[in-house]
């Protein structure tokens, strides 16, 4: 870590100078030698924390002398960041947020530019950066399985919707969202081809695997603990909460066919007087070397693929992005989810109920 460190401080000075011209790096705060800056930076909380400490924020104070103190976020800030902008109380520099979070946003003018494009980085993943946003981590819905229960491996969310081929009690997300694409997978629909959901078509399938659902899951904590306890031999679910079930010892699998990804990842409040700072930590964190730190702790992929330049390969086959896993899933589109959530919802919270 020291290493990494002590090349991200070199490597930052080196870059400080072309880029004091673009305003990338405030000319304020790019040596020790300049007055430090605080920046508040909020992020999921949990493990999230001493994985972001790791990988950005310590790194980050070394490199810069500036200082970094995170906070947990809301599950869903959007009206804590709206807040923040509108009576300009800056009590966040820098906050991650999903794609959806980001999107809304974007929309109501809430967010300050990050000051660099995907020409600036051009290993990171396309979908991880725009104008007001870089994504820094992938999380992915797989299927997870108990390799102790089940006498044949299922392959595909058409396995696990096959009660008669492969009896056991499942499990599925308690939500439209994830649970739609996974009977429309099941019963044909290509990866690359299931937007727009055709909404009819994925009830009726979810009308026949409904009697076999023994859970309907309602948070990440309760998904890892069905697999863990073996309550449950198949499961939907996010892969670094079934891949926390495995390091601990649990006999399961993650199935990456067909899966789902999204993008989480850092902006900045619209107008916040510390941007040039909290410019200066987004860019920091688009660097391979401190992406690749996150994933010893988090099995999150990294967004800059150059990070599995340094990823154990080991670890590379539990991260969503690693080339083999990535190939295999599609990103889940937000701007559908964004235009239907609700009639889809309130439809699918009464198909539940029927």
């Amino acid at each position: 870590m020291t290493r990494i460190s002590e090349f991200n401080r070199r490597r930052l000075l080196q870059l400080s100078g072309a880029a004091a011209a673009t305003g990338l790096f405030a000319p304020a705060i790019i040596g020790r030698a300049a007055a430090a800056t605080q920046l508040t930076i909020a992020d999921p909380g949990g493990p999230f924390g001493p994985a972001w400490r790791k990988a950005f924020y310590d790194p980050f104070e070394k490199a810069t002398g500036n200082k970094v103190v995170n906070v947990a976020r809301e599950a869903e800030p959007t009206a804590q960041f709206k807040a923040i902008v509108e009576t300009k109380s800056y009590t966040w520099d820098v906050c991650t947020l999903t794609l959806s979070a980001r999107d809304i946003l974007a929309k109501q003018n809430l967010l300050e530019p990050i000051g660099f494009a995907h020409a600036d980085v051009p290993k990171l993943m396309p979908e991880a950066i725009s104008q007001f946003w870089m994504g820094t981590d992938v999380y992915s819905t797989v299927l997870a399985y108990r390799t102790d229960k089940l006498k044949a491996a299922p392959a595909s969310w058409t396995d696990f919707f096959n009660v008669e081929k492969f009896p056991g009690r499942r499990s599925l997300r308690k939500n439209p969202i994830d649970s739609l694409e996974q009977a429309l997978l099941a019963d044909g629909v290509a990866l690359d081809k299931l937007y727009p959901l055709d909404v009819d078509r994925a009830f009726k399938v979810l009308d026949k695997i409904k009697p076999h659902i023994a859970v309907w899951w309602t948070g990440g904590a309760q998904s890892t603990q069905l697999i863990q306890s073996g309550e449950v031999d198949m499961i939907s679910g996010w892969n670094a909460r079934f891949q926390a079930a495995i390091d601990g010892g649990t006999p399961a699998k993650i199935v990456w066919n067909q899966g789902l990804y999204s993008i989480e990842g850092w902006a900045i409040p619209k107008g916040n007087p510390k941007a040039e700072a909290a410019r200066q930590f987004i860019k920091f964190c688009s660097n391979p070397e401190q992406q690749a730190l996150f994933t010893e702790v988090l099995a999150y992929g990294p967004t800059n693929l150059d990070a599995y330049k340094t990823v154990p390969a080991e670890r590379a086959k539990a991260l969503p992005t690693s080339p083999e896993n990535l190939k295999q899933m599609a990103i889940a589109n937000e701007d559908w989810w964004s235009a239907n959530r609700s009639a889809v919802t309130e439809r699918f919270n009464s198909w539940l109920l029927s």
